[in-house]
């Protein structure tokens, strides 16, 4: 399948319209079916009060997008029966024994300890920092302490961190709800201690290098910066400018924490690999990275009724849509707010970023955006309308 120029040119509309309209700074967006490239775009700016537009190879800030990478990882080590996703947490990490849950009662024992499998499907009851609740304010405290060490030597660790929040009240009983929170941090802290090296060595060493993801890392380095788009919110006249360490991330100098949950930075083109690879089954350019055993269960998660229920509290646009492995997965198309298949998988970031796999069309889209709070935009529905309505296959 050759590129589409018709496609290409009302998808480039519909980024353009958004940039001229002050919804994002800029954008770019890769599309690929069965192997092939049907369509990239890119529009606007990376760096508007230096006038440097968005290209191919500008850096993004991956933030949420980075949970199937840290995924994957975790893939790896049960395919190599180094875990079992039934394993308790503290098993790996001291601070996740004796844990509690807030109630009105104050605080009582969990009925169950925390497993990897709570973490994968965001059934922990971790929640990540906010004033609503307990365990959310002792989760805030956790990260007010990240940010306040962040650049001094006492930095905290990704291990440290995590047994950090496990010593946290929790929202509700392990299995009892769905919540986004702090679970994938904890995955990055466990593949730490299973592997023995640290996270980011890990993904660079069995998933970046394998793939020839060249620009992905949780540190930028001096000779990339040019290329690492700012960040930037919306405002009552526009767009401005944002400086952001939201989460304990920073990408400037080399992090003591590596978030399995928010800290990646990466291209458009090479998180297209990650996807590919799994699209694929496992494989990029002949180097296996899992078996297609393994693929199929990653991409086939699904929570259980009253599970869906607190996930669809909590993000009435996904309708349709369950998750697990820290990705949504499209289980009834017909529930959806917009076009997609039955088994379409992926996820977005804070400030935008998006991806999604299409198994039944062997379609592939990245979208690539840094705008404060974006989540997944109208702008990327809007392009993901069209990319399914237009194609043919």
């Amino acid at each position: 399948m050759q590129m589409n120029k018709t496609l290409s040119n009302k998808l480039k509309n519909i980024m353009d319209k958004a940039v001229s309209n002050k919804e994002i700074a800029g954008a770019n967006l890769l599309v690929r079916v069965k192997g092939e490239e049907l369509a990239y775009c890119e529009a606007g700016y990376a760096d508007v009060s230096n006038n440097i537009p968005v290209r191919r190879d500008t850096i993004f800030r991956l933030y949420s997008m980075t949970k199937p990478i840290t995924a994957t990882a975790i893939m790896m080590l049960m395919e190599r029966g180094l875990i079992d996703l039934a394993d308790p947490v503290s098993d790996y990490l001291p601070g996740f024994k004796d844990q509690k849950v807030y109630t009105n009662e104050g605080y009582i024992p969990v009925r169950r300890q925390i497993t990897i499998s709570d973490l994968l499907s965001m059934t922990s009851g971790m929640p990540y920092g906010h004033n609503l609740s307990q365990a959310g304010r002792e989760t805030q405290q956790v990260f007010d302490e990240i940010d306040k060490k962040l650049r001094s030597e006492k930095a905290l660790s990704t291990v440290e961190i995590a047994n950090r929040l496990g010593q946290c009240s929790l929202e509700f009983h392990p299995g009892d709800g769905f919540m986004y929170g702090t679970s994938a941090d904890i995955l990055g802290a466990i593949v730490e201690v299973v592997s023995g090296i640290s996270f980011g060595d890990f993904l660079r060493n069995e998933i970046f290098e394998p793939l020839g993801m060249n620009d992905t890392d949780f540190f930028v380095p001096e000779e990339k910066i040019h290329r690492f788009s700012k960040v930037f919110q919306g405002t009552d006249s526009g767009i401005m400018e944002w400086e952001t360490n939201h989460l304990g991330i920073i990408h400037t100098i080399k992090p003591a924490f590596e978030s399995g949950g928010a800290g990646l930075a990466s291209t458009i083109d090479d998180y297209e690999k990650f996807a590919t690879m799994l699209l694929n089954k496992g494989s990029y350019n002949n180097k296996k990275l899992l078996s297609s055993r393994t693929v199929d269960y990653f991409i086939s998660g699904e929570l259980t009724p009253w599970q869906q229920e607190s996930f669809w509290r909590t993000w009435d646009r996904l309708y349709g849509y369950s998750y697990g492995n820290l990705m949504r997965i499209l289980k009834h198309p017909g529930m959806a707010v917009l076009h997609g298949s039955i088994g379409e998988y992926g996820w977005d970031g804070w400030l935008g970023t998006c991806f999604c796999n299409a198994p039944q069309e062997e379609l592939s889209i990245i979208f690539m955006i840094q705008k404060k709070d974006a989540g997944m935009t109208p702008v990327f529905r809007k392009l993901k309308n069209v990319i399914f309505s237009e194609l043919e296959i």
